[in-house]
């Protein structure tokens, strides 16, 4: 599994953001995962998927 997120820049996150093994590594079965960060002066709808 992995996090996605759409409608904001992941500015110096782009490494915790998109397809395991590739651009983010997995989070693996019974595992967990904390993101940080902050939207600055964005504004909008915000949403993720897993």
């Amino acid at each position: 599994t992995s996090v996605h997120w759409h409608g904001m820049l992941q500015r110096e996150s782009t490494h915790v953001d998109g397809v395991p093994g590739v651009t983010q590594c997995p989070i693996l079965p019974g595992g967990s995962f904390t993101h940080t960060f902050s939207v600055g002066n964005q504004s909008g709808t915000f949403w993720y998927h897993s």
